[in-house]
């Protein structure tokens, strides 16, 4: 099965671990994913600081 990966210092979506596990982000099942990487993010990041505003 492949991986894909989303380099934040590129903005490339890779097949595969291709750079430094620092600049990458993944792995997401499709490419298509991996190209929303910075969108997908975002939205599982506002959605833990709702979970975290709740439960405090």
């Amino acid at each position: 099965m492949t991986e894909w990966w989303y380099n934040n210092k590129t903005g490339e979506v890779e097949e595969g671990a291709q750079s430094l596990g620092s600049d990458r982000d993944g792995p997401f099942a499709t490419r298509e994913d991996a190209a929303r990487a910075p969108q997908i993010i975002a939205e599982r990041a506002r959605k833990w600081a709702e979970d975290e505003a709740r439960n405090n």
